[in-house]
């Protein structure tokens, strides 16, 4: 038996193929990233209820690390938009030196609680912040690692 492909049918093959490695490739670099470490060295890992408590009694500085396009389209009251703009890898060691972060615009009291959050738990902006400002010597450091998805699941208050 002799089989036979004509040229423009093996050209068609050949780009299923290419299409079907390209896909394949990028699932794989998405299942590598994941979501974000469950707990903070130097920090704590709240819930937005607990973030809530302190919304409530004014008693912490709100960091919201999304960029300002996200966070006008809605955002824990109150909170302050400090985007994080990374480059490093999403992973629990990343290399800070490859990302920037406005740490002047934290308060400057170090004994002052922040939360910091993002879009939830695969959002690494909110968890680089948190070790940032843990790096720098905040000692009241707390990670809403659900994120703005879990604050508006709640039906929590928002702004806009």
């Amino acid at each position: 038996m002799n089989f036979m492909i004509s040229s423009t049918r093996q050209s068609s093959v050949k780009a299923w193929i290419a299409v079907a490695a390209i896909a394949m490739a990028g699932s794989v670099t998405a299942q590598v990233q994941g979501p974000t470490p469950t707990s903070l060295t130097g920090g704590k890992v709240i819930s937005a209820e607990d973030a809530k408590k302190l919304a409530d009694k004014k008693a912490a500085f709100f960091v919201d690390t999304r960029n300002v396009v996200n966070f006008g389209k809605g955002h824990v009251p109150g909170a302050n938009a400090i985007p994080y703009k990374g480059s490093s890898d999403d992973v629990e060691n990343f290399d800070a030196t490859k990302d920037q972060f406005e740490l002047a615009k934290l308060p400057a009291a170090k004994d002052q609680a922040l939360v910091f959050y993002s879009d939830g738990p695969t959002g690494w902006k909110s968890y680089k912040a948190a070790v940032w400002a843990v790096k720098a010597g905040y000692k009241n450091v707390n990670y809403m690692r659900a994120g703005w998805a879990e604050w508006q699941a709640k039906g929590f208050p928002a702004e806009n």
